[in-house]
């Protein structure tokens, strides 16, 4: 990665704001509760992990902004903090998981006074991204297998570095293949309609220096017909305890179309992603977002003046379409309601 997707440096918190890539590279201060919640919200920084990291750090950002004076109003803070947090964005499942964390901490806290007991939170948070780290690594080294000499390989939405504290999800695998010497093409999908394919993984396998190759979306299946793609890797924001995943929008296309050609289709996440709470991906919560997304994309209008959009962010791939998933435990297969209780 050229930047880190955030840091966190003499108890502050920054950010790269992904809303100006690729055209911008530039780090902001989330300074304050209000600013965490928004950059969550709005983009600026997003993936199931990052946001995961970003909100633990934002319980301390709370702390730091209201300076409580006794330990009882610190302990109150943070856990509304982490209740404010909760409400940003309802799919991915890591926010939830961090922010549990963080909570059972606050509870837990035996601190004498609002210093110690920010020291407490901190440690925490910083363990959440330093695990993250860890975990993205291991993934790669799993997933890195999967990938033979010469491969083609399709991605969509962004699993990177930019997802995660720094080296990726799906992304890790192509990362540490490349490490390892192995050529292979990757493909794009540009990601409608926020194009975080276009915007941001084809900017990541760039600066790797990985042959990476830019798609519409609504082209996969042609270039699945001609052969170039020999696999799918893609990430994940909930995974219930079947296998079922919830992905960007257009992720359960992806797989139909890998089915129909007899492509291997794989899902890469941490064990944070796993909602065991969830029988199927039925009950996975589906964002529904702007619908000026679609109709005024970046800010010009493409679409006319009252149409009605529908503006899911999410799509559930069912199991049976997933050859496997890239965990940090290793590669988990079907039946994976045996595979995921057996390693997560």
């Amino acid at each position: 990665m050229p930047v880190q997707t955030l840091r966190w440096a003499d108890s502050r918190l920054f950010i790269l704001d992904q809303t100006l890539l690729p055209g911008e590279c530039r780090e902001i201060e989330l300074a304050r509760l209000a600013d965490v919640w928004e950059a969550i919200k709005a983009l600026r920084i997003r993936g199931a992990p990052a946001i995961g990291i970003c909100a633990a750090l934002g319980v301390l950002v709370s702390l730091r902004e209201s300076n409580p004076a006794n330990l009882d109003t610190a302990r109150q803070t943070a856990l509304a903090a982490a209740d404010h947090l909760a409400t940003s964005r309802p799919t991915a499942v890591n926010l939830f998981w961090a922010l549990d964390r963080m909570r059972r901490v606050a509870n837990a806290a035996t601190a004498s006074d609002p210093k110690e007991f920010f020291t407490a939170l901190e440690q925490e948070a910083r363990s959440i991204l330093d695990d993250d780290k860890r975990i993205c690594r291991a993934i790669g080294a799993h997933g890195a297998p999967l990938i033979e000499e010469g491969t083609g390989i399709l991605t969509h939405c962004n699993a990177g570095g930019l997802a995660t504290a720094g080296y990726g999800t799906a992304l890790a695998a192509l990362f540490t293949a490349h490490e390892q010497g192995r050529r292979f093409s990757a493909y794009a999908g540009e990601t409608r309609p926020l194009l975080q394919g276009a915007r941001l993984t084809a900017w990541e396998l760039v600066n790797a220096g990985i042959d990476v190759t830019l798609l519409c979306d609504n082209m996969v299946a042609q270039v699945m017909r001609e052969g170039r793609i020999n696999l799918v890797i893609v990430g994940a924001d909930r995974i219930a305890a079947n296998g079922d995943t919830a992905n960007k929008i257009g992720t359960y296309g992806v797989a139909l179309l890998a089915k129909a050609h007899g492509i291997p289709f794989y899902v890469a996440a941490p064990s944070s992603t796993f909602d065991l709470s969830l029988a199927d991906g039925s009950g996975i919560p589906i964002e529904q977002r702007d619908p000026g997304e679609v109709t005024c994309g970046f800010g010009r209008r493409t679409a006319p003046e009252g149409v009605r959009v529908y503006n899911p962010a999410f799509d559930v791939t069912p199991a049976e379409l997933i050859s496997g998933i890239v965990s940090e435990h290793g590669i988990l297969r079907a039946p994976y309601v045996d595979s995921i209780m057996g390693r997560v």
